[in-house]
């Protein structure tokens, strides 16, 4: 794997000239140095960002559960402030592959807190259920305490299991290639079994989407069903176990999936639903890129990126941005734009996703890969439309490397890449920092702060564009569509895993110097923004203040406690929340009060809260989570 040292860093001048601001000149004349340069210049920044997001000790989920990761910072508009099963999967998945390519200490110590936090997160009874019949595991969000979250949501969502269990077989492919296979069998499958036999019963039932907003068939979740399903399978029969089940129902998965596809030439992502939209979406292009597997060509049944399938869809999805977002203004057919999550989307007034953008550079760099790899390319006529638009002589027919039209198509997919990389680049602040979009018309970053996805995603495209790509997932007919399909589902059986502590020293076999993360140093402050977090019942006219023994939260003088903002509350999940800066290192005693239209004055009941405000570097703001004390 290609590691890059903090030593990259170019300061805030010399990033904002790589990066590009709006208002600037745009990206016509950004050249492949260019995007090598905000490339080698970002990367550092974004394992570190993404890193300050995993708890205990990240800078910004200082505080958080061991092996807790933070969606975002963001605690208000919106609240992401919490763990999502399919986000922190997809997160650890990066970063599971970025430890195989190179041994890293650090990060092998955060994959292992992120799989001992599995067991407790699939043993919490939740609303979607428990996990004695599996139910459970369909739970989409955790609080950062790794308990349950009692708010109205989209639930059950699908795809989390399966990622889980996607992320935890790569970690276990390390262990058993380095003769450490007791390690996953004690530790590791029992986690995994749950998540495959929960994909195994409930694959064929509705559930929502990974934006949490239709329920339905989801592209992605079935995509991500199928691969997780083959790929346990082989693990089952590496460690002795029994996987007939997961080979039994994949197939029918990979059957299911192949009715996404419409005739007009594109991936309809939702399915089963009633939800208005034209299913052109993010969501399959990074089903696509989840679902790589470089050793199966370009394999139309598992919309590998470089099939013709895969390639005419990203097509329309690209091109179904172009005149929607004023960023895109004035920029050709044929040249990469910002995309978001579907063209009808009016979350934030619809914007473009960083991790959207950097998805579509992604699948590009991933056909790229296959096609040098295999040394030709096939246009069909399904992906004739794509070729043409960036080469416009080509027909439908193979070309071999020594070809100049393979040279050709390969030179113009590059730059096509490299384009999208380039027009999230000139909304990326100077300090490198990734929101969750920004603005449609301005390209100023919106919505959730430091998102942790994002920054996963910006890692994985920039791993492809240097040719760094995950093993194989694909066994002997995994990807064979059956000539019949049928709804199979096999029942299966739930036990709470018992283990949670790994052997210490599990090294690689091999000699290697391998690196151990380390944090981009900064100071420690003077002072942190706490931000309370109350869960509290109230009515109509009453306020939850937070008081205590500094002049902060005003020196036990009700008349001067801090009153909290009830933004986030819910009648299932009473939230109150508010920040306060208080002394870094200060040892502060703290209640809560309710106080009423009247001016009365409630105590919860003792003992007082005490809290030491952390004072260590990078961390300048926290979150205080606390429940009323009856």
């Amino acid at each position: 794997m290609h590691v890059l040292s903090t030593a990259v860093l170019l300061g805030s001048v010399a990033v904002q000239k790589v990066l590009g601001r709006p208002g600037s000149s745009g990206t016509s004349d950004i050249t492949k140095r260019a995007v090598t340069d905000f490339i080698n210049t970002e990367t550092p920044i974004a394992l570190n960002n993404l890193i300050c997001n995993v708890g205990p000790d990240g800078c910004r989920a200082y505080g958080t559960s061991i092996g807790a990761v933070v969606a975002s910072p963001s605690t208000t508009d919106p609240d992401y402030f919490y763990m999502w099963t399919r986000d922190s999967a997809l997160v650890f998945k990066t970063l599971v592959d970025r430890f195989t390519q190179n041994y890293d200490a650090g990060l092998q110590r955060r994959i292992q807190q992120y799989i001992a936090a599995q067991v407790t997160l699939q043993g919490i009874s939740n609303p979607s259920g428990s996990l004695s019949d599996g139910s459970g595991l369909g739970e989409p969000k955790f609080e950062l305490t790794l308990s349950q979250f009692t708010g109205n949501w989209g639930r059950p969502q699908r795809d989390g299991p399966a990622l889980r269990a996607i992320a935890l077989i790569g970690y276990s492919k390390w262990l058993i290639a380095n003769n450490y296979q007791s390690t996953v069998s004690n530790i590791i499958w029992p986690i995994v079994r749950n998540d495959l036999n929960y994909v195994a019963q409930y694959w064929n039932q509705t559930g929502f989407d990974l934006w949490e907003e239709v329920n339905g068939s989801s592209f992605f979740t079935v995509a991500n069903q199928h691969r997780a399903l083959v790929e346990g399978a082989t693990l089952a029969a590496t460690l002795g176990q029994s996987g007939s089940s997961y080979s039994t129902v994949a197939p029918q998965i990979l059957c299911f999936l192949q009715k996404f596809w419409s005739s007009s030439g594109y991936i309809i992502s939702n399915i089963n639903s009633n939800d208005g939209r034209s299913g052109k979406d993010s969501n399959s292009i990074l089903a696509s890129i989840s679902t790589f597997d470089p050793s199966i060509g370009c394999d139309a049944a598992t919309f590998q990126p470089c099939s013709d399938k895969a390639l005419s869809n990203l097509k329309v999805y690209v091109d179904s941005f172009r005149s929607i977002y004023g960023v895109n203004s004035g920029i050709p057919a044929g040249t990469a734009v910002a995309v978001g999550r579907y063209p009808e989307d009016v979350y934030f007034n619809g914007n473009p996703w960083y991790l959207s953008t950097f998805a579509v550079a992604e699948q590009l760099y991933d056909a790229l890969y296959v096609w040098k790899k295999t040394g030709s390319i096939t246009v069909t006529s399904t992906s004739l439309a794509f070729f043409q638009e960036l080469v416009p002589s080509v027909t439908a027919g193979t070309y071999s490397s020594s070809s100049s039209t393979f040279t050709s198509i390969i030179n113009a997919v590059s730059t096509y890449a490299d384009g999208f990389v380039s027009e999230a680049a000139k909304y990326v602040p100077s300090d490198g920092s990734l929101s969750e979009q920004f603005d449609k018309n301005t390209g100023t970053p919106l919505s959730a702060v430091h998102l942790t996805w994002s920054y996963a995603s910006f890692l994985t495209a920039a791993a492809r564009r240097a040719g760094v790509v995950p093993p194989s997932w694909v066994s002997s007919g995994g990807n064979t569509v059956p000539s019949t399909c049928s709804g199979t589902t096999v029942a299966g059986s739930y036990s709470s895993p018992t283990a949670t502590s790994f052997p210490p020293s599990q090294t690689p076999k091999t000699a290697t110097s391998g690196t151990t993360f380390t944090p981009i140093a900064c100071a420690t402050p003077t002072s942190v923004a706490v931000t309370f977090h109350e869960l509290a019942t109230t009515v109509p006219g009453q306020t939850i203040k937070v008081v205590g023994n500094v002049q902060g939260l005003g020196n036990w003088n009700t008349s001067a406690a801090v009153a909290l903002n009830a933004v986030n509350y819910a009648t299932n999940h009473p939230l109150w929340i508010g920040p306060v800066n208080l002394q870094a290192g200060a040892v502060v005693q703290y209640k809560y009060i309710n106080v009423g239209s009247d001016g009365s004055v409630t105590w919860e009941a003792d003992p007082n809260h005490t809290y030491t405000v952390p004072a260590v570097a990078c961390v300048t703001a926290v979150v205080k989570e606390d429940t009323w004390q009856s």
